[in-house]
This record gives structure tokens, sequence and C-alpha cells, in this order.
């Protein structure tokens, strides 16, 4: 059920949406890391890995209504790269002990 007109909809509007849409794929491809990364076998915290997966999960489909809204309003969807989350020095022990505070 697209639209091929713009419906009142400011180009401000389309540019706020694109930029939330990517923004909640970022955070849920590092919620997703993060989750994996708890999971592995050497880290010892798989019963973690839960809470991040969920939150992914949560984030990608928040991208998906907005993505949909995009699309009803007769707007045009920009979606960025994705950059990988980057790895600190210390092997992701921080990022661990961040996503517990």
């Amino acid at each position: 059920m697209s639209s091929q007109v713009c419906q009142n909809f400011h180009a401000d509007c389309e540019a706020t949406l694109n930029q939330l849409v990517n923004l909640e794929l970022n955070a849920s491809y590092v919620y997703l890391s993060m989750s994996y990364h708890f999971d592995r076998d050497d880290v010892a915290l798989c019963h973690m890995a839960k809470f991040p997966k969920k939150q992914s999960e949560e984030k990608w489909e928040h991208a998906n209504k907005f993505l949909k809204y995009q699309n009803k309003r007769g707007g045009r969807i920009l979606l960025k790269d994705l950059k990988k989350p980057e790895k600190d020095e210390e092997g992701g022990k921080s990022m661990a002990l961040w996503s517990i505070k």
C-alpha cells in the first residue's frame, strides 16, 4: 500500500527519518556484535548474550517500521553503510564491562 506521491511529506521529515533508520540499524548491528561476543566459548558469559540479542531484534523492528512509514508517505529511503563496531585493544573486555553498567 505505497503511494506514488508525497503526501505533504516535508523533506526535513524524510531526511530525519532516514537518519533515524540508519541509527537504529547501526544500534542493531552493535547489539548483535555484543550478543555474539558474549556467546563465544572463551568469554563464558553466554547467559548475558540474550539481552543484546533481544535489543538487536528490537532495533531492527524499529528500523523496519520507519522504512514502511517512509514508503507509505512517498518518501525516498536512503540507507548508509554500516560500519563495523570498533574493537578495543583489550580484546573486547571493556565492551563487556561497559555493557554491564
